[in-house]
């Protein structure tokens, strides 16, 4: 197995280069607005706008900038430092990282908890009204766009708004505040991002258990007498909880650095709202950092998934 990390952690390597210099070609190629002149501002002289080319390199041939940027990045952590207001990128990814994982670590648990929950007992009542009602209802939630529900769940149950005021609103999230406090703050935006999950990994887990439980491997555990209970957590979920785990991975490496809707009506200060203010300030700096943070999550993500399928699944082996 180590063999096996070795070769992934290389590849990791090499993908990330390839995401850089993809990201690096799409923000300094491709016409763009001058970061000289973000900085400076529109009614700079020519001077200070010639001063902060080259305090920030942007005078030298684009290969030339190319080379200084995967050197810092790759040889020092390097991210850069932000054209508008002059601060370390990576500072600002690492000081918003612990806001966005505090809110995905939350959103992962009640999507899991509901979508497992369900999806294992529509498999098990399957054709009942029970099972009719909930995958319906899985469709609703799909269909539901995160905005528009994160709107919605403001405008009915949030304190300063809410027809039905029982929980903190937009705003409510205090970086400074104690576990609880936080807590209570997120528990709409944990449900807000959790919905739509919850109903694909209902629907997944549902169909991957039915097509499990008629294996034969599940006949002959039955024929030895087991209680239909161990028969289905023991060996029907855990071999139905594989392909779980490939989704859980992806989805989690991407909302590392992609709750951008959720943060952004929560007023949440996480990677995806640092993101989105970057975007919309034009802060090309921050954004390709932000971009090659996600492009990280996403593959240590991977790579933690396939190490979990040997323990999920004895059959699967890694070399």
């Amino acid at each position: 197995m180590g063999a096996y990390i070795t070769r992934r952690l290389l590849w990791t390597l090499l993908l990330l280069w390839v995401v850089s210099g993809l990201t690096f070609i799409l923000f300094n190629v491709l016409p763009s607005a001058d970061p000289a002149l973000l900085r400076a501002g529109r009614r700079a002289e020519p001077e200070i706008v010639q001063n902060i080319r080259e305090t920030f390199g942007l005078d030298k041939p684009i290969w030339q900038q190319y080379l200084n940027y995967m050197r810092d990045v790759f040889v020092h952590g390097d991210f850069g430092r932000s054209y508008r207001n002059d601060v370390d990128v990576r500072s600002q990814l690492l000081d918003r990282l612990p806001n966005t994982l505090y809110l995905i670590a939350g959103a992962v648990v009640v999507w899991l908890v509901i979508g497992l929950s369900v999806g294992m007992i529509s498999a098990i009542r399957r054709g009942s009204f029970l099972d009719r009602f909930s995958m319906t209802a899985a469709l609703v939630c799909i269909s539901a766009p995160v905005y528009w529900l994160g709107l919605v769940v403001l405008y009915l149950f949030s304190e300063d708004i809410g027809r039905f005021p029982i929980l903190p609103g937009s705003g409510a999230f205090q970086e400074d505040g104690g576990f609880f406090t936080k807590a209570e703050a997120l528990i709409m935006p944990w449900f807000v991002l959790a919905t739509a999950f919850a109903a694909i990994y209902a629907r997944l887990f549902r169909a991957n258990l039915l097509e499990v439980m008629g294996e034969d491997y599940i006949r002959t555990a039955r024929a030895k007498g087991l209680a239909e209970r161990r028969v289905i957590f023991r060996h029907g979920a855990r071999s139905a909880l594989t392909p779980i785990v490939t989704v859980l991975g992806l989805d989690v490496g991407i909302l590392v650095g992609g709750a951008i809707l959720t943060e952004s009506v929560f007023n949440i200060p996480g990677i995806g709202r640092l993101t989105y203010d970057a975007i919309q300030r034009g802060d090309i700096i921050t954004v390709q950092g932000a971009t090659l943070f996600l492009a990280l999550a996403v593959c240590l993500c991977n790579l933690l998934v396939d190490v979990m399928y040997s323990v999920l699944d004895p059959r699967v082996r890694l070399s």
